[in-house]
């Protein structure tokens, strides 16, 4: 088991979405040394960009949870932008921790990473058994290649990096751009508009038959913190909730947390995505003792008060 508390942690993303949970259950676990770098600073899809944040940084411990990502009107809108970047980034960062000889590297992979047509619940087993979501996969193949390197590097050099998959996180501190989000936050915000302007109805993409599974943002830090704590193997771990929703039952559940009463209608034209997510999420129970703590209902509802708390500049 590493003590994190006497580590000097670098968090690339530290200051998005996921990452700044991640900085916060490391403040609470007693860690004071974190440095995160700020894109306008450290721009981490070029050379020099990784070699001044490694030369400032100093790092014994490195979660790579930096990320280009959005949702399926996003990735299919840039899927060459959203691979390269996603690729040339880690693929440096791993490569500059191997070369300073970072005690442990924490790499943060996807869940689109998986077969479109993976049998429910997923096992890590399954990860190679088909080709990902066609919407995603240039994303999840950029992820999956870190995934490949980390067991290389390890192989060869004996470096302890570890890959983590989250499932589809959400929470406060989330994306509520409606032309990138990812499904909760975009409804979130098209619920309480609808409400507030008192529309009837509100439109949503696909048919509502797929089902998807979430993870509540500080229960993901806390796993991944354990992780960094606790594991040591090469094979990736899941990180989820073990619970699957309908993308129909989430949309009437976010209705209901944020009091918009309307009607739902959906839109066949767009498309589904995935037709099943589903972890098996019993690794990281062995692994490091990781069980997600916070239900789907009371998760939004938290989420919900956080963004309207913050009216407009959430949306923003």
């Amino acid at each position: 088991m590493i003590d994190l508390a006497g580590k000097r942690v670098c968090v690339t993303g530290g200051g998005g979405f996921l990452g700044s949970a991640v900085v916060e259950k490391l403040a609470a676990t007693g860690v004071r040394d974190v440095f995160v770098p700020r894109r306008k600073d450290y721009d981490l899809t070029t050379e020099a960009g990784v070699a001044r944040m490694f030369r400032d940084a100093r790092p014994e411990v490195l979660f790579h949870l930096a990320a280009v990502v959005g949702g399926i009107g996003a990735n299919r809108e840039n899927p060459g932008l959203y691979f390269y970047e996603n690729a040339i980034m880690g693929i440096q960062i791993i490569e500059a921790a191997r070369v300073h000889k970072v005690e442990k590297t924490i790499v943060a992979g996807t869940i689109c990473a998986y077969p479109k047509f993976t049998p429910a619940p997923f096992r890590e087993e399954t990860l190679w058994d088909g080709y990902p979501e066609e919407t995603n996969a240039p994303y999840g193949i950029a992820k999956k290649a870190l995934l490949v390197q980390c067991q290389a590097y390890r192989q060869q050099y004996g470096m302890n990096s570890i890959f983590l998959l989250p499932v589809n996180l959400y929470g406060r501190g989330d994306n509520f751009d409606l032309e990138s989000s990812h499904v909760i936050p975009a409804l979130i915000r098209k619920c309480i508009e609808a409400r507030d302007r008192g529309d009837k109805k509100i439109v949503c993409w696909g048919d509502g038959t797929p089902t998807r599974e979430f993870l509540y943002v500080e229960d993901a830090a806390e796993g991944l913190v354990a992780a960094a704590q606790r594991y040591e193997g090469s094979e990736p771990v899941n990180l989820g909730s073990g619970a699957e929703i309908h993308i129909q039952d989430l949309v009437e559940l976010v209705a209901k947390v944020c009091g918009f009463h309307g009607e739902i209608v959906w839109d066949a034209s767009k498309p589904n995505g995935q037709p099943r997510r589903l972890l098996d999420t019993s690794r990281a129970e062995e692994g490091f003792g990781f069980r997600a703590r916070t239900s789907l209902e009371d998760g939004l509802r938290r989420t919900v008060a956080w963004y309207e708390a913050r009216g407009e500049s959430a949306a923003a």
